[in-house]
Parts: structure tokens; C-alpha cells; sequence
């Protein structure tokens, strides 16, 4: 046998498509183009696959003895036949009954010795001289009852494995059932269009043929007239269980096969189109057809499989084992690249690879600049109660048993002290936020040597070293700042008050240039208090006098105004049902700030947008909470203290003025030098090294094809990479090799296929699609027989009838425009294109084609 020319180019292709992944382990989902045989037990399944192949070869017995599904490619070729599993390399099988054998010892290494079943599939692959190229599924034959140990879902097991395989659009389903059963209610058949309700991928085969009851025939199923198919029926005839334990050579069964529908008088005239030999190349021919349609497809999925993988690939495009420069080479480019990622991440920068989900370390740093380090700043700075008993106890002090009569100005240089003193902390404090920004993008920027990891350990060592030098070298700096500022108390600052105006200073003087000016505005969540708290979103108005909050952004329904006089800010911890971060806001005195609340409990996103909130509330003169438990005890005592005299609380007056005009001097400085210092110090002497240094220090470090030693696991996954690549690669350049002049048919015009009846007991008597060759046709219907005594004269045996000496059957008239069947001994009739029109009602019947006049004998 051959296949049309286009085929036998068309099928090897997917089979290599096949391998290039199968071969190499590699899952990619690529629902290859297949036949999948669908059908119910003892439907006849194997037999027609042993058809296809032309060898015993296929395990058999009683109940389910298919429980892996068999992917069978047909490859012909004219050098022998041999089989081969791909379980089993360049293994060689001869013997079909090894091929039997094995089928059946992979089935149960997956599966046991029991009943149950698995959907990994056997590959086989099948060369011969008398296949065409094919690739088929055989599939566990579907059940209804469990046999024996089989699992009480079987049934729900077997159609699972089977719908996985034909529910894929790139499945062609070959529905097998047999003749002798209601083709109305095939399980096949109605899986086939569940999965397929416009019948695009279904093509009926019909078995055994030579087993329905005497008198009746598939006629008007295979003519595709009754229960019809958008791609019609191929009927075939299987070997006998008798032929089977016989060893009934297939060949010999396939001549038997061509015989029986040339002599069938019911199929003789459409015997061309009937058997296994048509029902091969019909399924080339639809194979065909589905591929040239799946291929752009597959072409598409695969290229951008192929594009995603090459952003992995692109790693390794420097790594050439045979190359004596490529570790230095590589470990230059790495060096070079993490010089660059540094150096993106903290100046930031345009494109298309911008970051829109998270800020990059760069951002964050200036956060820290911007937001808290302020914050930090403002927690430092002192509490009006606390500042005011601190002068006063250095101004008595001061003077002793006197009375003073003039403000003494060594009280002023003691608090201002002692004040700048505790800018040591957010400083310092500011050094160790960088550095930990700085070591993410350490982090970050060594992640792409993960296929080196001396190299990464070392390379983060060395940056770690230096930037911890750097650290202490801006802390020392830092500390030696504040020292500076306490070494001397420049009173002739410009921005500085002075003694002469510090007692007429108003502490709103600021807020009041300002005016009421809009500092922020943003989505909050506020909280209402109990154990289970409930939250609800609103939106935030920030000016520098009140917070306002609205229905939504559009500030229209005002919900409520709160001044911000006299309120502080503090931190919350999370409540029972929320793990966002959160803050809050209260009132100094220990009144209620908002209703019956006795503060406001703010919900935010995220820990940064709580830190920037209490950024913006600090610009609004909203200060974090300094109380603490220890000072209860000596808040009250001072409680205890009698009210001081007028000229004293003067002179408290004055020096606390004084105080904080220094003070905001002191803080501005800090607020500009600490960042200044930081960036010079750390962020950009960093950068410096590792762009002009780090390569330097890898040298001296010490070997360097140590350094560039890939790991184990690394290794292994660039050469999985790699052999991915490359095969999707080969798969791309399979599909290009199809050439233009493969050969394809268009799909045939839907059918009314809306035969399949609702659950329910089938209909009694005749099954569908089986007339009776015996009934008499309609009256008036009968054709005119030949005259004279042919009339009683028994014909003379024909090929299939009973026996010699025995009538032959009666002829059918013709029904339903069927051609009138040749007399015995006459050849067959050539295979009409379409069957002749119906007579209607009322009309004669079409003439009958008289037969070849036979001699009449002669009277005894």
C-alpha cells in the first residue's frame, strides 16, 4: 500500500514534532494532530488496528484490556517491518507477539496486575511496507459495570482518560461501533459529539458487518442517509474470534474483507469506498486536511514559546565550553552588568523597562531623605512641658541662692546642648536605612551571577566590606558634626531672634503666614473601635489647619472637619480582622477627638504610606506621641510644685524662645548635610567602586576560574535550557519544511445530526439503519420479472451463497431509489456517484434493467 504524495511528506513531519519533545522529557502542551479510536468493549477496536498494521500484536482477552492508552504510529517503509518503543531505544521488535508482551509488562509496571488504569501513554511506533502514515490512540474500551478489582468508578475513570484526548480541537476521533447493536444509542457516538457538536472531527467506522442478522443490512447508515455524519461512515470486516484463535493470516482476512462488499449485494456498489484499505486512506486524506490547518497555529504557539524562552537563553549566549577566554570574558560582562543594574537603580532612568509595580532602591533612598528622616528629626525635638521644667531648673540652678535679676544666657547654652545632642540618633539612623537599601541592591544586582556562586558570594563580600567602611566612615562624620554644632553657639545667625525679640515671639507666627494651604489628599480607611473592628474608605483632605474626609474624591459629601490643634500622632498595631499597618490620631488633653472616640484610627495600604502620611502631618504641625510610662511618676510630682513667680516665668519664656528659633537653624542644617553626607560618603563612593574597583578586588581575590565555577544545579538547568531551545527550535524548522503542494480537500457541508435520543429504553423492533431483504415492496412498487420459465428456473450459484444446490436469496426489489442488484454469475456493477432519486407518489417505479436472457430447458 501507498499513500497520496502529500501524506507520506506530511505525517513523518508531526511524528518528528513528536519526538523532537517527547525524545527529551519535555512537556510544552502542544496538542499535536492525532486520530484518537474511540469505542465501546468487544466494539472491535484491535481488530482494526491490527488491520492498519497487518500483525497480531495487540493484547486481548475478556473485560478491559486496554488500560493505557497506545499512541501507534504508522510509518511506512519499504525495508521490512519492525516496531519500537520509546521507552526502549534503538530496541528493535521482529516478533509481534514480543511487541503483545511488552505492551502488556509496561501496562501493569504503571497500572499492577490490577484492573485499574492510567492515562500515561505507550508510544509504538510501527514500520512496514503495508501501513500508511498514521498516527493513532488506541483508548480503553468504554464500560458501564465493574469487572472484578476494578475501582466502582471506572466508568467515570475511563471517560475522563478519553475526553482528555478528544476534547483537544487537534483530535480527530474515529468512532467505532458495531452493526449488530443500536447505532442510535453508541457511547462512542455521543462522546464524539459532545466534544464535537459540529462533527469536524468525527469519522464513523462500522464492524462488524458480517454478524448482523439474516435479512438485513447497514445499507442506509454507510450512505450516510440514516444517523448521519458530517463525515460519514466507513464500514469494515473484522476477523472472527474463531479466525483470531485460529491465526487467521490478517491478509487473507483483508481479501475475505474486499470480497464479502463485492459480492454483498447491498454494498457491491459502493465496495470502492468500503474496508480498511479506504478507511486508511480516508483517514490520511483527513489527516491532511487537519494538519495543513493546525500547522499555522502550532507555528504561532511555538514561536512564542521559542521568544520566551530566549530572554533565558540570553544568559548563556556568552558561555562557549570551547572557548579558553570565555570564563574571563564572562565574569568582565557580569562585572560590567552589575556595575550597570547599581547604577540604574539608584539614578533611575527612562524606557521601556521602568518599573511600575514597586519603587526602586533609588526612590526609596530619597524617601528616606524626603519623608523619614524628618520624621525622625521632629521625634527628637522637645515637649513644651518637659522644655519649660528643664530652663526652669537651669535657670534656678544657675543662680543659686540668689535671685537673679537678668535671664541668664549660660541656660540657654545648657538646653540648646543638650537639644543637638539627641540629633545623634535620626542621624545615625538615616546611615543605617541607606545601608540597607544599598544591600538590597546588592542583593538585586548579583542575582544575575546565580550561575556562578564563588563568584556571587565573593563579588557581595567584597561590596559588603566596603559599603560597611563607608558606613562607619559616615557615622564618624555625622558624629563629628554634631560635635562641631556643640562647639559653638553662633548667636549672630541671621535667622536667629535674639534676645531682644525672643519675648515677643508668637508660636503661631508661622502657621499663620502659611495660611490654610492643602498638604496632601488621599484614599484612608478610617476605624471604628471595638474587638471586631469595621473600616470603611474615605477621602482625605491634609490642610495646615483641619483634616477633612468625603464620601469619595470628588468632595462633594462632607463627612466631617476635625482641627488639628492640640492632636498627636502615633502608631496603632493591626487590628483582629485587618493586617494592614495603621496610626492614629489623639487629643494631648485626653479629650475625644471625633464623636464618642477617643482618637481617630487611620488604616493605610501600606507601611510606606503610613510613613508618608506622617510625613504630611508633620508639615501641618501634627507631632508624634513622646509620652512614656516612666514619666507619669514625675509628671505628677511636678504637678505637686507650686506655680513659679512672674519675673521667673519671664525669663522661661525668653530662654524657650530662644531655644527654638536655635533650634530650627540647628534642624534646617541637619536636614540639608545629614542627606549630603550620606550620598557622598556612601551611595556614590559605592558606585564609584564598584564601577572602577570591584574588578580589581575579584583579581586579587584569587583564582579566577574558581570564581567562575558554574554550580552543579546551574549547570543542569542551562543545559535543560539549551536542549528546550534547540528543540523548539527544530520543531519551528520541521513545520517550515511542509511544502506547498500537499494536497487537501474542503470539509463537507453540515448534516441534520441531531439524531442522539434523550436517556431512555431504545425503541422496540428493527434497529435503525437494518431493513429486511425478504419484505415485499409497496404495492404497485413491484418491478415486472422476466416471463417464461425463468421465472421458476433456480438461478445458478454465485459467490457467497449458501451452498451449492441451494436457492439463492431472494433479490430485493428496489426501495428508496436503491439500483436493482445484478442477476448471479453477472460482474459487479461500477459504483454510482449517487444513489437514484425515490419514486413519489403517484409515479412508476424506474424501469427495471432486464437481465441476459438465460436458455430455457427443455421439457423432459
Amino acid at each position: 500500500m501507498s499513500g497520496n504524495q502529500g501524506m507520506e511528506q506530511l505525517i513523518p513531519l508531526v511524528n518528528k514534532l513528536q519526538d523532537a519533545f517527547s525524545s527529551l522529557g519535555v512537556s510544552l502542551n502542544l496538542d499535536l494532530p492525532q486520530i484518537a479510536v474511540v469505542g465501546g468493549q468487544s466494539a472491535g477496536k484491535s481488530s482494526v488496528l491490527e488491520n492498519f498494521v497487518g500483525r497480531d500484536f495487540l493484547p486481548r482477552g475478556s473485560g478491559i484490556v486496554t488500560r493505557r492508552p497506545l499512541v501507534l504510529q504508522l510509518i511506512f517503509s519499504p525495508n521490512g517491518e519492525w516496531a519500537e518503543f520509546l521507552h526502549q531505544k534503538n530496541k528493535k521488535y521482529s516478533d509481534f507477539d514480543a511487541v503483545r508482551k511488552e505492551i502488556e509488562d509496561e501496562t501493569d509496571r504503571m497500572t499492577g496486575h490490577t484492573k485499574n488504569v492510567s492515562n500515561a501513554p505507550i508510544n509504538l511506533r510501527v514500520y512496514s511496507p503495508h501501513v500508511l502514515n498514521l498516527t493513532l490512540v488506541d483508548l480503553p474500551g468504554m464500560t458501564k459495570v465493574p469487572v472484578g478489582d476494578q475501582p466502582p468508578d471506572i466508568e467515570h475513570q475511563i471517560r475522563s482518560m478519553i475526553l482528555e484526548f478528544v476534547k483537544n480541537e487537534n483530535c480527530l476521533i474515529l468512532a467505532v461501533s458495531p452493526a449488530n447493536a443500536d447505532l442510535a444509542n453508541s457511547d462512542a457516538l455521543k462522546m464524539a459529539k459532545e466534544v464535537d457538536p459540529q462533527g469536524l472531527r468525527t469519522i464513523g467506522v462500522i464492524t462488524k458487518l458480517d454478524l448482523m442478522d439474516e435479512g438485513t443490512d447497514a445499507r442506509e447508515i454507510l450512505e450516510n442517509k440514516l444517523l448521519p455524519l458530517r463525515r460519514g461512515y466507513i464500514g469494515v470486516v473484522n476477523r472472527s474470534q474463531k479466525d483470531i484463535e485460529g491465526r487467521k493470516d490478517i491478509r487473507a482476512a483483508l481479501a475475505a474483507e474486499r470480497q464479502f462488499f463485492l459480492s454483498h449485494s447491498a454494498y457491491r456498489h459502493m465496495a470502492d469506498r468500503m474496508g480498511t484499505s479506504w478507511l486508511q486512506k480516508t483517514l490520511n486524506q483527513q489527516l491532511t486536511n487537519h494538519i495543513r490547518d493546525t500547522l499555522p497555529k502550532l507555528r504561532s504557539r511555538l514561536q512564542s514559546q521559542m521568544l520566551s524562552m530566549e530572554k533565558e537563553v540570553e544568559e548563556y549566549k556568552n558561555f562557549r565550553p570551547d572557548d579558553p577566554s570565555r570564563k574571563t570574558k564572562a565574569m568582565l560582562q557580569l562585572v560590567q552588568m552589575a556595575g550597570v543594574d547599581f547604577e540604574k537603580q539608584i539614578e533611575g532612568g527612562g524606557g521601556e523597562n521602568v518599573n511600575v509595580r514597586e519603587l526602586s532602591s533609588g526612590a526609596k533612598i530619597n524617601r528616606i531623605f524626603v519623608e523619614r528622616f524628618p520624621f525622625e528629626l521632629v521625634k527628637m525635638e522637645f515637649d513644651e512641658k518637659e522644655l519649660r521644667k528643664e530652663i526652669s531648673y537651669a535657670i534656678k540652678n544657675i543662680h543659686g541662692i540668689r535671685s537673679g535679676l537678668f535671664t541668664p544666657d549660660m541656660a540657654f547654652e545648657i538646653i540648646v546642648k543638650k537639644q543637638i545632642s539627641k540629633l545623634k540618633e535620626p542621624s545615625l539612623k538615616c546611615v543605617d536605612m541607606v545601608v540597607n537599601e544599598l544591600m538590597t541592591v546588592v542583593h538585586f544586582m548579583t542575582a544575575k551571577m546565580n550561575n556562578y556562586p564563588v563568584l556571587k558570594e565573593e563579588t557581595e563580600r567584597i561590596i559588603t566590606t566596603h559599603v560597611r567602611e563607608r558606613e562607619q566612615r559616615a557615622k564618624d562624620q555625622l558624629l563629628l558634626f554634631v560635635d562641631i554644632q556643640l562647639a559653638y553657639m553662633n548667636t549672630n545667625h541671621e535667622d536667629f531672634i535674639g534676645f531682644a525679640n525672643a519675648q515677643h515671639k508668637s508660636s503661631h507666627e508661622s502657621k499663620a503666614k502659611l495660611g490654610n494651604q492643602v498638604i496632601r489628599k488621599g484614599n484612608l480607611s478610617l476605624s471604628h473601635g471595638g474587638f471586631l473592628k469595621s473600616s470603611r474608605d474615605f477621602w482625605f483632605v491634609l490642610t495646615t489647619e483641619n483634616i477633612s474626609w468625603y464620601a469619595d474624591d470628588q468632595e462633594r459629601d462632607k463627612k466631617y472637619m476635625l482641627p488639628l490643634d492640640g492632636l498627636r500622632i502615633k502608631d496603632m498595631e493591626s487590628g483582629f480582622m485587618s493586617k494592614k499597618p495603621m496610626f492614629a490620631l489623639f487629643n494631648s488633653n485626653g479629650r475625644n477627638v471625633y464623636k464618642d472616640y477617643r482618637q481617630l484610627e487611620l488604616t493605610c495600604e501600606s507601611q510606606d504610606d503610613v510613613e508618608s502620611w506622617k510625613a504630611s502631618f508633620l508639615r501641618a504641625g501634627v507631632y508624634p506621641d513622646r509620652s512614656k510610662e516612666e514619666d507619669k511618676s514625675e509628671d505628677k510630682k511636678d504637678n505637686d510644685l507650686p506655680s513659679m513667680d512672674p519675673e521667673l516665668e519671664r525669663q522661661v519664656e525668653t530662654i524657650r524662645n530662644l531655644v527654638e528659633s536655635y533650634m530650627n537653624i540647628v534642624n534646617k542644617t541637619f536636614r540639608d548635610v545629614v542627606p549630603k553626607t550620606v550620598m557622598h560618603l556612601v551611595v556614590n563612593n559605592t558606585k564609584e567602586f564598584i564601577s572602577q574597583e570591584l574588578l580589581a578586588h575579584l583579581y586579587s581575590a584569587g583564582d579566577q576560574s574558581q570564581l567562575m565555577e558554574e554550580s552543579a544545579e546551574e549547570s543542569q538547568r542551562r543545559e535543560e535550557m539549551l536542549r528546550i531551545y534547540h528543540a523548539t527550535k527544530d520543531a519551528l524548522g520541521i513545520i517550515g519544511e511542509v511544502s506547498a503542494h500537499t494536497i487537501t480537500t474542503p470539509t463537507p457541508p453540515p448534516v441534520k445530526d441531531d439524531w442522539v435520543p434523550p436517556p431512555g429504553p431504545p425503541s422496540p423492533g428493527i434497529r435503525p439503519g437494518m431493513r429486511t431483504a425478504a419484505a415485499p415492496p409497496p404495492p404497485g412498487n413491484r418491478a415486472p420479472g422476466p416471463p417464461g420459465p425463468r421465472a421458476t428456473a433456480p438461478p445458478p450459484p454465485r459467490p457467497g451463497s449458501t451452498g451449492p444446490g441451494l436457492p439463492a436469496p431472494m433479490i430485493p426489489t428496489p426501495q428508496r431509489g436503491r439500483a436493482p442488484s445484478p442477476q448471479p454469475g453477472s460482474q459487479a456493477p461500477q459504483s454510482p456517484t449517487r444513489p437514484a432519486p425515490a419514486p413519489g407518489p403517484g409515479m412508476a417505479p424506474p424501469p427495471r434493467v432486464p437481465d441476459r436472457p438465460s436458455i430455457p430447458q427443455r421439457p423432459s
